[in-house]
């Protein structure tokens, strides 16, 4: 069984899948994403591969419909990004820049294809980290889902965007980063993307990375914006990663325009969500956050960023990476 269910209280798709329960969950004596394995082979330094428990499928039946409850055909893609051929590395940070940017060329080339597909509305580039995000499989790998839906998020975020363009005459995204490149939440910039904590963080440790050119999709990055994006990366999971000296577990997720339409006034941005608010301390997502969708913040985001900028600098200097922290900007 494999189907869309709708929500009209939400407006929002539930995907159905059976197969998921089938998933293997930390498997001890074998890794299906390492070299040689029947999916892998040899001779890759990037891969993508079909997700083989994938809640959505070009293929998928077409359900039933009766009654008062719509469902839909789970149409579409999911897919396994592997992002090294190396089992052992804890994160994108200790992938070399040119295997990052293997990576982001990757996110570049698989959002070109699906565009042309008349079946995608949206496509989800993510990742989970950590044991405590709930991760089945260790080896360092993303995900893709290429969505028949624009999902609830995306809408609210192209809602709020297009309102304000249509009252101010500019981006949204454009004025956040014109705010926060001022300095106060500010973690990074080299010279295409800044890394900072939004005003509004709903996460401990959240960090936003945002480009500095209005662009809607992975797509439009030219010239060394490829490059950029690839060092931002590894500078924003290193940072985390220093933060608290211990690996930080986290959800990453890249939000693109949706493919069909226009979308000008929107503005490419990934966004990461640090589950952890100090060692040991999981900031979990609890009665009010689940039942509302409204977040508390215990602390000072302020005060957190600039742990993160202390934990930039280290980052920085264990990757050798370009750019320059707000330190250097003063």
């Amino acid at each position: 069984m494999r189907e869309l269910r709708y929500n009209p209280l939400t407006g929002q798709w539930v995907m159905v899948s059976a197969v998921r329960r089938e998933r293997p969950w930390r498997p001890k004596d074998y890794c299906p994403f390492c070299p040689g394995g029947e999916e892998t082979g040899h001779g890759w330094e990037v891969l993508i591969l079909p997700n083989r428990f994938p809640m959505l499928s070009f293929d998928a039946p077409k359900p039933e419909t009766s009654g008062f409850y719509r469902r839909a055909r789970a149409i579409g893609q999911c897919s396994v990004i592997v992002e090294t051929p190396e089992h052992g590395l804890r994160d994108l940070d200790g992938l070399s820049r040119e295997q990052m940017v293997r990576v982001v060329e990757l996110w570049k080339n698989v959002t070109a294809e699906l565009k042309k597909n008349p079946g995608v509305a949206y496509l989800a580039i993510f990742r989970n980290k950590g044991e405590e995000i709930g991760v089945s499989l260790t080896h360092p790998h993303g995900q893709l889902y290429a969505l028949p839906f624009i999902p609830l998020k995306a809408r609210l975020k192209l809602e709020n965007s297009r309102n304000y363009y249509n009252r101010h005459g500019e981006c949204l995204f454009c004025r956040v980063l014109k705010e926060e490149l001022k300095g106060e939440r500010l973690i990074y910039e080299n010279g295409s993307f800044a890394i900072f904590m939004p005003f509004f963080a709903s996460w401990p440790f959240e960090i936003h990375v945002y480009p500095k050119r209005h662009v809607q999709w992975l797509t439009q990055l030219e010239g060394n914006e490829v490059e950029d994006l690839a060092e931002a990366i590894r500078v924003a999971t290193g940072t985390l990663n220093e933060v608290l000296g211990r690996d930080m577990p986290y959800s990453m997720m890249v939000f693109q325009a949706p493919f069909k339409g226009s979308y000008e006034f929107y503005h490419l941005h990934i966004e990461f969500y640090p589950i952890l608010r100090d060692n040991g301390k999981i900031k979990y997502a609890a009665g009010i956050e689940i039942g509302t969708w409204e977040f508390t913040y215990d602390g000072v985001p302020e005060e957190n960023a600039e742990r993160l900028r202390e934990a930039c600098k280290k980052a920085m200097e264990r990757l050798g990476a370009r750019g320059r922290c707000p330190e250097a900007l003063e």
